[in-house]
């Protein structure tokens, strides 16, 4: 086999054509009739950044790829695929005007055969034995498809993850899985079993080789057998493992399996990690793995970062899952859909325990075209993520409860489709548990189940948290958490949080989120409605949780939602308008203060961090006591206040909050400096911190303020500050402000960050937003790729670059209802 990711040499339109003729139809006739297109790299949507568009709905509808293959298959008879791991959400590929393939679903792989079309148009001397591919990308909005479009996530189009051009012998290799079972006297025995691609039935006797390795890359087993090609799943390898190294979270051992197929036709091999484990969830009680209680500490993950929204090359997804593990997480579910194949190595390597699920989310049961995918995605998932040792978890649904999509809701049609997915699952891996998540009437259906349980945050306050999570956990076989958080606008601090402790009803009321709880107006009184979405909260929040699931010894685990701020289409009034910011990083993986609270509780490695390194200003009264919170995982830790030592305290994870670590002390007016030092087993951890601390009181703001610096990468960063009518800064203001610019420069917008957004509120008094000083488009026409009716659009200025202006200017703007608008001027010559 030989394959190739195929990056560079893609071009891109957005919009719809009257036919494939039209991607190609400038190759012969090249007039003011064609489309321009633009080149782009793959992985690549084509809603990168209109997600965060705080003025438009993003685009969903198609999107058109195109470029030229140079196939060059080194098997005599060979087979040439284009193997896809992922786009979205309905695909059609083409060979020049040739439809090779279609598939449905933005989620799981899928193959294209192109040998025969391909070799057909190398004909076409136009293009020079070079294949003419297109793909067609759509995510229309279908109410007959999954996911819903009434999900909490955007469902993206484009060819978001890679496109790779594989090359195989006649006979090769279709899947090969590999399942180790552990027995009862340690041993564990492994079957390999495999099925072939041979299209065109070929019916010659094939040479296989099996081999497997441990860790340490030595051969423990090796077979070899003689055959004639065969249909469906062969078993070729059954064969036991005397002293195997378990995996595990700790120590994730991977073994190697390689199967090698020669025939006439050539040699091809696959390659499959796998690890021997054992687990299971005590019915009623909580989980182990390999015969030890594990305490499962988990977050979740959406595919979407800033800038590039679904489209994550391999390097930023190893760099998040790394993050992750580096949290101290040994689990995740993936929410909510299949991921990417890198995702789930990841997760083998790291050792973090996985629950994947299909996109059956919200909106109903539609029909049976509807059904058929649900069955075709769970299908695709298991087969594909057979062999990961980190999964244990095969996901049906999500909030299948909530209706939407249809007239219609009938829960007895969901649960009879539920169990039959059920079924379905255990059919094609028995070894592995199902699970859903919120849908009370399906809850005896799957093996594993999670209530809606969201103390603190949609409903009841965070000390419900754990009389609820038993409450649950008592009515089902197997309880699993799964999401628990808080909306939280990053380097948004306050002084004293709105827990609501006054306010709402807890205990009894319940903590499950119903409809309309998300919504910012209406119903009951909730912190998510009234509270201050400030890091503040999501981190006293954390505290009491995780320091009360150290205690409660019955959980099998618990998973807060989610690792990530992510782009969402039902949430336009989110203080950074369709962002869910219930991140433990932000959308560009920038860590809040939340992600040490994390780590002090699960990280194995001595830490240390002092809470509101983004909150630069503090306040209050003269000689008033303030805290001052360290969170580590330290025995001890000293802290010291402006040079003088304040004392030792010991960590006590039960002394809420920041297990006792925290000093109350008078803080002096003006500039402060806080240094900590963690002490653990001999090895010390240090941390520090410099604020202001403001004494004056201020009155409400009545104008902005801006300040623009230049950054070392060229950048301009502008800040917008809130003022008082005496020019006191007003450090708790928190008014919508949206940036403008006009002149040579572009605002870095559309990026979901509290840097990156031109509409958001103000967080601490202020807000900022990155600007490319020489970003704006020309004063010519852009679009050079086709001919207009009035001639070649690539006609423009054609004045010499020495001619034209060095020097770049912008006009950056703020402004706030209610405030007058404040600006900026912001000129640098070239070489500045």
């Amino acid at each position: 086999m030989r394959k190739t990711r195929l990056i560079q040499s893609w071009e891109h339109y957005t919009g719809s054509l009257g036919g494939v003729w039209e991607v190609w139809r400038a190759d012969k006739l090249n007039n003011h009739y064609n489309v321009p297109w633009r080149p782009v790299a793959l992985p690549h949507t084509y809603n990168a950044l209109d997600v965060m568009d705080p003025d438009a709905k993003y685009y969903q509808g198609p999107g058109w790829y195109r470029t030229r293959l140079k196939v060059d298959n080194p098997y005599p008879e060979g087979r040439t695929l284009l193997h896809f791991e992922g786009a979205g959400q309905r695909t059609s590929v083409y060979v020049y005007t040739e439809l090779v393939g279609e598939h449905l679903g933005g989620y799981d792989e899928f193959t294209v055969d192109i040998t025969e079309a391909s070799t057909a148009i190398q004909a076409l001397e136009r293009y020079e034995g070079a294949v003419p591919l297109a793909i067609m990308c759509d995510n229309s909005r279908e109410l007959e498809t999954i996911p819903s479009d009434a999900s909490d996530f955007n469902l993206y189009g484009g060819l978001y993850r890679y496109v790779n051009l594989v090359h195989v012998p006649a006979i090769s290799w279709k899947q090969m899985h590999v399942e180790p079972v552990l027995q009862e006297d340690g041993t564990c025995r492994v079957k390999v079993r495999a099925e072939l691609y041979n299209p065109l039935a070929k019916d010659d006797s094939v040479e296989i080789t099996v081999n497997i390795r441990d860790a340490k890359g030595c051969l423990v087993a090796e077979q070899h057998l003689s055959t004639a090609s065969w249909k469906a799943c062969k078993m070729l390898l059954d064969t036991v493992l005397e002293s195997p190294q378990l995996w595990s979270t700790a120590t994730p051992a991977l073994y190697q399996c390689e199967v090698i197929l020669k025939s006439r036709y050539g040699s091809t091999s696959e390659q499959a990690s796998f690890g021997v484990r054992s687990f299971e969830f005590v019915p009623n009680g909580p989980f182990k793995l390999n015969g030890e209680r594990l305490l499962l500490r988990g977050t979740h993950r959406h595919e979407d970062h800033a800038g590039v929204g679904a489209a994550m090359t391999e390097e930023m997804i190893r760099y998040e899952m790394q993050l992750i593990k580096d949290m101290g997480a040994n689990f995740i579910r993936l929410g909510h859909y299949q991921q990417s194949r890198i995702v789930l190595d990841c997760c083998d390597e790291l050792g973090i325990l996985v629950w994947e699920e299909i996109p059956w989310c919200r909106g109903g049961l539609g029909g049976e075209s509807y059904r058929q995918q649900c069955r075709d995605m769970l299908k695709a998932m298991i087969e594909q993520h057979y062999n990961h040792p980190s999964v244990i978890l095969w996901g049906l649904g999500n909030e299948n409860d909530w209706e939407c999509d249809f007239d219609y809701f009938d829960q007895e049609q969901i649960r009879s489709f539920m169990l039959e997915l059920h079924e379905l699952s255990h059919s094609l891996d028995p070894s592995r548990l199902t699970a859903i998540r919120r849908c009370e009437f399906c809850k005896d259906i799957v093996d594993v189940y999670s209530p809606s349980i969201w103390a603190g945050w949609y409903r009841g306050i965070y000390t419900d948290y754990e009389s609820s999570s038993r409450q649950a956990f008592e009515n089902v076989r197997s309880f699993f958490h799964m999401e628990w958080g808080a909306d939280n606008l990053a380097t948004r601090h306050v002084e004293q949080p709105f827990t609501g402790f006054d306010l709402i009803q807890g205990e009894d009321g319940g903590t499950d989120e119903r409809d309309g709880d998300y919504l910012l107006v209406g119903g009951e009184a909730r912190v998510s409605r009234d509270g201050d979405w400030s890091e503040t909260y999501f981190c006293e929040m954390i505290d009491w949780y995780l320091k009360t699931q150290e205690k409660m010894d019955w959980l099998t685990g618990a998973a807060q939602w989610s690792f990530k701020d992510f782009a969402t289409p039902v949430r336009p009034d989110s203080p950074i308008p369709y962002l869910n910011m219930k991140g433990i990083v932000e959308r560009d993986f920038t860590p809040k203060d939340a992600y040490y609270v994390f780590q002090s509780y699960w990280s194995d490695k001595p830490m240390i961090r002092i809470y509101g390194h983004t909150m630069p200003i503090r306040w209050g009264a003269e000689n008033e006591s303030k805290l001052i919170k360290v969170y580590s995982n330290c025995e001890e830790a000293e802290l010291f206040l402006n040079g003088v030592s304040l004392g030792r305290r010991k960590r006590d994870s039960q002394n809420f909050p920041c297990a006792g670590l925290r000093w109350e002390t008078p803080l002096m007016a003006g500039k402060n400096d806080v240094r900590v030092i963690g002490f653990q087993n001999g090895v010390t951890v240090e941390d520090r911190h410099t604020f202001h601390y403001e004494t004056a009181s201020w009155g409400e703001p009545v104008e902005l303020r801006l300040y623009a610096e230049k950054q070392a990468d060229g950048r301009v960063y502008v800040e917008a500050r809130a003022f008082d009518a005496e020019g006191r800064f007003c450090p708790d203001a928190i008014h919508f402000v949206r940036f403008g610019l006009s002149g040579d420069g572009r605002l870095l917008d559309n990026l979901g960050t509290v840097r990156g957004s031109r509409l958001m509120q103000l967080a601490g008094g202020r807000a900022g937003i990155y600007v490319d000083p020489d970003g704006a488009l020309p004063a010519a026409i852009t679009e050079t790729g086709f001919f207009s009716a009035g001639g070649p659009s690539s006609a423009r200025d054609k004045r010499s670059s020495e001619a034209a202006s060095s020097q770049s200017v912008s006009v950056i703007s703020v402004k706030c209802e209610g405030l007058p608008t404040a600006w900026v001027t912001w000129e640098e010559q070239d070489g500045e």
